[in-house]
C-alpha cells in the first residue's frame, strides 16, 4: 500500500510600499523561520502554497498596486495554484472591512500591529525572545533599521497615523543589541528609519534621544556607516549634528521631507514650521556640517496651492540647491484633515508642477555631480550589473540617490566591499570612476 506524503508548507512574503514595511516583513519571516517554516521573500518560483501580502495604503498609486497584487493572487487561489492567501499591512489596517467584502478569496486580513494573530493563523508561535531579530532581504552589507513605530504629527495630508498609530519608541538597549546581531551577520551600514526620527525618545524617555542613540550605535564594532532617513523639521534636535561631526561612521546625510515652503501651504498642511524657520534650519544645518548631503521630499497640488505658492516653492528649490529631491502629486486621502478641503488643483496642473520641479532639480543634480569629478570618495559596492560594480558614497541612500559605477574589468572588489574611488565623469544621477589605492 502506498503511503501519501504531505508536502511541507512554503510561505512566500510579498512586500509593497516603503522600507518600514520591508522591515516588518523581515521580522515576520524571522518568526516563521524560528517556527521551522519554509519561507521566501518575493520568490519567482511557483513552489509556495501560502502567500502573505504586506500592503501599502499611503497614496492612491500605492493603494492601487496593493489591490492589484491581492487580486492577482486571489485569482491564483481560485485556480487552485495556492492554498492560502493572507493580507497584512497598511491597506489592510485602513480598509479591512471593505476589503473583506470586495475580495473574499483572501483567507484573512490583518492590521499593522497584528503579527501575533497572523502567526497564530499559520499555527506558529509568536516568540517574544526574537523581538528585534529578522531575516534580512536587502544585500547583507546594509539593513534598514526601524527605531520607532507610528507618528504623533498632525500633518493634514497624511494618513500614516491612521494606519500606524501613535509614536512608540524602542529602547536604546534593544536597538544596540539588534545592531550587534546585524554586524555579526555582515551588516556594515544601518539606515535609520521611522515615521519621524527626530521624535525618538519622547515616548520612552520623556525627551529627545536621537543623538544619544547615534552615539551608542556608532560604538558597535563592524558598523561603518549609519544613515538617517525621514527626519521631521519642526523642533529638530540640533545636537545630532555635533554627533555627526564627532563620529566618522555617521554619514553626512539627512533625509528631511519639507513638503513646501510658502507660509500659506505650510499652515494648511499643519507642518508646525514657517518659511523663515525652514530656511534658517537648512542654513544652520549647512553651517554645522558644510559637506552634508540634504535630501527632501515635496508635495505639488495640495488643496489651496496657488500659482503664487508654487512659484515660491520653485524659486526656493532653485535657490536652496538640495543634493537630492523627490516630489509627489497630492493624493486626496479619506479621513485626513485635508480631505475636508476641496481638491481644487486639477490633476494635470499637479503633474505639470511636479514635472517642473523635477526638471529644475535634474539641472541642479547635473551641476552638483560635475563638481565631484576629480575628487575621491569612499564607496560601498551594492551589486555587479552590466559590466560595472555599482556602489554609493556616504552621501547616497540605496535605491533613491546617486550611484557610482566602476568598470568591473578594472575593479578588484566584491559586492559589500568599500573602496576609494576617483570620480572621472558624471551625469544627472550617476557618477563614474576608477578605484585608487
Amino acid at each position: 500500500m502506498k503511503v501519501r506524503t504531505l508536502k511541507k508548507d512554503k510561505v512566500n512574503v510579498i512586500t509593497l510600499g516603503c522600507s518600514k514595511n520591508l522591515v516588518d516583513s523581515e521580522v515576520l519571516m524571522g518568526q516563521l523561520r524560528a517556527n521551522d517554516m519554509d519561507v521566501a521573500h518575493e520568490s519567482d518560483k511557483d513552489d509556495s502554497n501560502i502567500i502573505i501580502i504586506n500592503t501599502c495604503g499611503f497614496i492612491d498609486n500605492a493603494k492601487q498596486e496593493s489591490i492589484d497584487t491581492i487580486l492577482r493572487y486571489a485569482e491564483e487561489k481560485e485556480a487552485g495554484q495556492i492554498d492560502k492567501l493572507y493580507v497584512t499591512g497598511c491597506l489592510s489596517q485602513r480598509y479591512k472591512d471593505s476589503l473583506e467584502a470586495e475580495i473574499p478569496q483572501v483567507d484573512a486580513y490583518f492590521g499593522t500591529l497584528e503579527m501575533p494573530q497572523l502567526l497564530k493563523k499559520l499555527e506558529a508561535d509568536y516568540k517574544h525572545e526574537l523581538i528585534g531579530e529578522r531575516l534580512i532581504t536587502t544585500p547583507s552589507h546594509f539593513a534598514y533599521f526601524k527605531i520607532a513605530e507610528g507618528c504623533n504629527r498632525p500633518c493634514s495630508f497624511c494618513a500614516i497615523p491612521l494606519m500606524r498609530g501613535k509614536h512608540v519608541d524602542r529602547s536604546i538597549e534593544s536597538l544596540v543589541g539588534e545592531a550587534k546581531r546585524l554586524a555579526k551577520m555582515g551588516t556594515k551600514e544601518l539606515i535609520l528609519i521611522a515615521q519621524d526620527l527626530t521624535y525618538y525618545g519622547l515616548q520612552h524617555y520623556g525627551e529627545r534621544k536621537l543623538a544619544d542613540l547615534l552615539r551608542n550605535l556608532s560604538d558597535v564594532e563592524g558598523i561603518e556607516w549609519i544613515r538617517m532617513q525621514y527626519a521631521y523639521p519642526s523642533q529638530f534636535p540640533m545636537e545630532v549634528f555635533d554627533v555627526m561631526n564627532e563620529r566618522d561612521n555617521i554619514c553626512k546625510y539627512l533625509d528631511m521631507p519639507l513638503q513646501h515652503i510658502s507660509d500659506n501651504m505650510l499652515k494648511t498642511m499643519r507642518r508646525g514650521i514657517s518659511k523663515r524657520r525652514t530656511i534658517e534650519l537648512v542654513d544652520s544645518i549647512r553651517q554645522r556640517v558644510p559637506d552634508i548631503a540634504l535630501r527632501t521630499t515635496l508635495i505639488a497640488g495640495h488643496p489651496g496651492e496657488t500659482d503664487k505658492d508654487f512659484r515660491e516653492l520653485y524659486d526656493w528649490v532653485e535657490e536652496t540647491r538640495f543634493d537630492r529631491l523627490g516630489i509627489f502629486t497630492y493624493s486626496h486621502e479619506e479621513s485626513t484633515h485635508s480631505y475636508s478641503l476641496e481638491d481644487n488643483v486639477p490633476e494635470e496642473v499637479k503633474q505639470e508642477r511636479a514635472d517642473a520641479i523635477m526638471e529644475l532639480q535634474q539641472g541642479i543634480s547635473v551641476e552638483l555631480n560635475e563638481e565631484k569629478v576629480g575628487k575621491t570618495y569612499k564607496v560601498l559596492f551594492d551589486r555587479k550589473e552590466s559590466g560595472y560594480f555599482v556602489g554609493r558614497t556616504q552621501f547616497d541612500s540605496p535605491e533613491v540617490d546617486n550611484e557610482v559605477l566602476v568598470p568591473a574589468t578594472d575593479a578588484y572588489v566584491r559586492v559589500g566591499d568599500f573602496a576609494n574611488v576617483k570620480i572621472t565623469d558624471s551625469s544627472d544621477f550617476d557618477l563614474y570612476g576608477e578605484i585608487v589605492s
